[in-house]
């Protein structure tokens, strides 16, 4: 749970719980918080390692609607909250379903107190809409949010550092052992067109890529899974029209075989 400055006035800062990782940019006026962790006290500590940082008043923005990059949010309060538009109809539909699920699976892996803390977290629904692409002036620095296609989820938003040749691309990127994990993809994702999104993130040219999972990677570590889930589409539609069967797709996968049969389940 310490800072890394990944470029000039560009933080990440990486936990240990579901391996999250948050971050922070810093203009010359504001500063611009990307995602607040998963519940009102972990919130919180990243609110107060904010302020390790600096004192200048703060925006956030929602990668996307999974609890544990956006819950957290209330300890921020008052401030504006960017994000995708699909993430507030996510959030207003399902958000205290997601709670009350993590909630009663934190229990049951005996872990009280943040199951606790869950059920003492209120929601915070995004103020500030974005459909496809929006700026933020931080002071001497612009932020640009992108939607870059659905991936992830229907409502993933990147955020661009142009200056400092930053994106910080939530769960459409992820730094797993093997790049993703079984809990990257779920109804929720469109692994059609998840390549594309990783597309749209390589068109930015970043220098470096921070997940919303893991360490920062490079753009060759884009490209290398951009590759890997066009594979994982071509498996899958060889399943799909009778030409493979699914233990051989599975060992012809790039990825492990929990990783691939997660996403072969995707709709």
């Amino acid at each position: 749970m310490t800072w890394t400055e990944v470029a000039e006035g560009v933080h990440a800062r990486r936990y240990e719980e579901l391996d999250l990782t948050t971050g922070l940019v810093i203009g010359a006026e504001r500063c611009l918080v990307i995602d607040t962790r998963g519940d009102v006290d972990q919130g919180a500590e990243l609110a107060a390692a904010v302020r390790e940082l600096t004192d200048l008043p703060w925006i956030v923005v929602y990668t996307h609607a999974h609890f544990d990059h956006s819950f957290g949010t209330t300890p921020f309060l008052p401030c504006d909250v960017w994000a995708h538009d699909r993430c507030l109809r996510e959030l207003l539909e399902h958000g205290e379903t997601a709670k009350a699920k993590w909630s009663a699976r934190y229990r049951a892996e005996g872990r009280p107190e943040i199951a606790d803390a869950l059920d003492r977290t209120g929601l915070m629904p995004p103020d500030r809409l974005v459909t496809d692409r929006a700026e933020l002036d931080l002071g001497g620095r612009t932020v640009v949010l992108v939607h870059p296609g659905r991936a992830h989820t229907d409502h993933d938003l990147v955020v661009h550092v142009p200056d400092a040749g930053v994106v910080f691309a939530g769960d459409v990127v992820e730094h797993g052992p093997e790049g993703f994990t079984e809990y990257s993809f779920s109804d929720e994702t469109h692994l059609g067109e998840w390549p594309g999104a990783l597309e749209a993130i390589l068109a930015l040219d970043p220098r470096i890529v921070v997940p919303g999972h893991g360490e920062p990677v490079d753009p060759g570590f884009v490209r290398e899974h951009r590759d890997g889930l066009r594979r994982l589409n071509e498996l899958k539609a060889a399943v799909a029209a009778g030409a493979s069967g699914a233990d051989e797709a599975v060992a012809a996968s790039p990825y492990p075989a929990g990783v691939t049969r997660a996403a072969f389940a995707t709709p």
